[in-house]
């Protein structure tokens, strides 16, 4: 399994269910990289996509513990639901939130980061994969620069085993 997501200098993700800094080459970025893949999302971020709606092209799969019926979407309960979902496409790739980044990253082999060159203030945090036992940069792109903020994408993936 797969993950994407856009980290500050303190891996910080965002503060209250929003990003302080997008990037316009983030979600170009973003798009190619989850294009016509299974996504895994948290119901909150989905309400913080455009219209609260599923993304096109991708099968959608929200992890949430309520109820709720999401057309265009497939609603799992639990992390073991969401993986047996999962399992039914050839990619799949989680985009977050927080709490849905912690509870599928056992589960994950490659991560695409955008390291973000700013620190601002953030209550959610991913994995610091540059410290984090068992992950390796495996590709490191060129630093770039859009509205005075660096940038740069990166690949991460696991050393060993992962637990599916």
């Amino acid at each position: 399994m797969e993950a994407i997501v856009a980290v500050y200098e303190d891996w910080g993700i965002g503060d209250g269910q929003t990003q302080p800094v997008v990037l316009r080459a983030d979600r170009v970025h973003f798009r190619e990289i989850t294009a016509s893949a299974a996504v895994v999302v948290g119901r909150k971020t989905l309400g913080d996509f455009p219209g609260g709606r599923p993304l096109k092209g991708r099968n959608n799969i929200v992890l949430t513990r309520g109820d709720a019926e999401i057309p265009g979407a497939e609603v799992v309960h639990s992390t073991e639901e969401a993986l047996a979902v999962a399992e039914k496409y050839p990619r799949c790739v989680v985009i977050g939130g927080a709490s849905v980044y912690r509870q599928m990253f056992p589960y994950m082999d490659k991560v695409y980061i955008t390291k973000i060159e700013c620190r601002p203030d953030s209550s959610a945090f991913f994995p610091d994969l540059d410290r984090e036992n068992g992950w390796v940069c495996t590709e490191e792109g060129p630093v770039s620069e859009e509205d005075g903020i660096r940038y740069r994408f990166c690949i991460y993936e696991r050393k060993g085993e992962v637990l599916c």
